[in-house]
């Protein structure tokens, strides 16, 4: 049984219309309560909100038996303050558990109410709370964001469209650090299985990763000489290449150990089988990185991009090179955002393994499917290409899109002759308070 939220009041508890913010604070906590309590407030949205809310109980279920689950009120707003403030599950039960104001956007009275959320509870109740759901929600709440604003009905959307990298959270991959990451997971790991499962062979687990740690060290802290006497240059490159292939034929004998260990067991316990698996997924990685370390350092080969993993418990980072002034590179994925003149997000698009001209046309018929309203995009360069300029001219009305590379000599005198001129009859002068959108590029 699976309320949308509990009519009946307790004692104690304020009316959600009725909880006051401090409109002094910048936090963004309050400003994401106050934007629910707008939707719970307007009677129309809440209505098609709890609609799309109800959708969250899976199909085939009693929804009158069985204990009561967590009302759909609650998940809407824990999820969005998880998802908007980027906090991890124990971050959001922390703040639950503990902020007064949000308790009572909760329902939660503040006389005789101590009721506790558990860790294991927000996990299993917020994974209702999928992006099919949100995206149908965001799409509600700007239809009222636009009325709210006084946009016009028969007004088209004019929107700009860009991208950034969202960071993982990751240390900066050098191959001898993804190498020591595999072997501590390795170790760890198998050190767990035989311990559970009663096999020798790895009591020294400890010593073990103490001493893979000693020789990764070594390897990293030998720096390339920058003297001009080619004796002493080239013994430093022989104590860097004897460190690092201390530290791989090290890594391989405890590999080997692992491979014979995991080889020998032989267990029809569901938990054993799958941490055997995890086991063999870290040795994959372990191997390919031994193998790249070699071939840098020993035969002075350059691993090719694509060769590279930047993470092995993040395996979707990416390294992105935007040509920012101060940051050479950034490790995460990249995200391209569609944005109304009003400041309203209308779609957004996760990049995996894509470039910005490459997404600049889907996203764009996504967004006309969600928004048919729309007009007019503004790009950045990095979104140009030829086809991109023919397909998104019959996707809009009008397309601002520069083009990549330097202005061409004819470009530039055009621009300085329309510069010149002086204000007459035929000419408009853009004041600072025209819109961006009639500027063609």
């Amino acid at each position: 049984m699976r309320k949308v939220i509990d009519i009946q009041m307790k004692f104690g508890e304020v009316d959600i219309s009725k909880i006051e913010f401090d409109l002094q604070s910048r936090d963004e906590i309050p400003k994401l309560l106050m934007g629910l309590q707008e939707i719970y407030c307007n009677r129309k949205v809440r209505d098609k909100v709890f609609t799309v809310l109800r959708d969250l109980i899976p199909e085939g279920i009693d929804q009158h038996n069985g204990r009561r689950g967590m009302d759909l009120w609650k998940i809407l707003v824990l999820g969005t303050l998880r998802l908007c403030c980027n906090w991890d599950y124990d971050k959001l039960m922390d703040i639950a558990n503990n902020h007064n104001t949000l308790r009572l956007m909760l329902g939660h009275g503040s006389l005789y109410d101590e009721y506790y959320y558990p860790l294991q509870t927000l996990k299993d109740n917020l994974s209702l709370f999928t992006p099919e759901v949100l995206d149908r929600i965001n799409q509600i709440v700007l239809e009222h964001g636009h009325q709210v604003i006084g946009k016009k009905k028969d007004e088209g959307l004019r929107a700009s469209c860009d991208s950034f990298v969202v960071e993982t959270n990751v240390h900066y991959p050098t191959d001898i650090n993804l190498l020591f990451d595999a072997m501590r997971k390795v170790i760890v790991l198998i050190m767990a299985l035989c311990d559970d499962l009663g096999v020798s062979g790895w009591r020294k687990g400890v010593y073990n990763l103490k001493k893979v740690k000693q020789y990764f060290r070594k390897a990293q802290q030998l720096k390339h000489s920058t003297s001009k006497d080619e004796t002493k240059r080239a013994k430093r490159e022989q104590l860097i290449i004897d460190a690092h292939m201390a530290y791989v034929e090290l890594a391989d004998s405890f590999i080997d150990r692992a491979k014979e260990t995991v080889g020998s067991i032989s267990s029809t316990n569901f938990m054993a089988n799958l941490r055997i698996t995890e086991i063999q997924k870290y040795i994959a990685h372990a191997e390919r990185q031994m193998d790249q370390i070699r071939r840098r350092v020993v035969e002075g080969e350059s691993i090719a991009h694509h060769e590279k993993v930047f993470s092995l418990f993040e395996e979707h980072t990416e390294w992105i090179n935007k040509g920012k002034a101060g940051v050479s590179q950034e490790l995460g994925l990249r995200v391209c955002v569609v944005k109304d003149q009003f400041g309203f997000l209308l779609h957004h698009r996760v990049m995996q393994k894509e470039m910005d001209d490459q997404i600049a046309v889907p996203i764009i018929k996504e967004s006309k499917e969600r928004f048919p309203q729309l007009i007019s995009c503004t790009f950045d360069k990095g979104f140009h290409s030829p086809d991109n300029q023919k397909d998104l001219a019959v996707l809009l009305d009008k397309v601002i899109l520069p083009r990549k590379g330097k202005l061409s000599a004819i470009t530039k005198r055009s621009r300085t002759q329309k510069s010149s001129k002086k204000p007459g009859a035929n000419t408009q002068l853009l004041s600072p308070q025209s819109t961006p959108w009639k500027i063609t590029v």
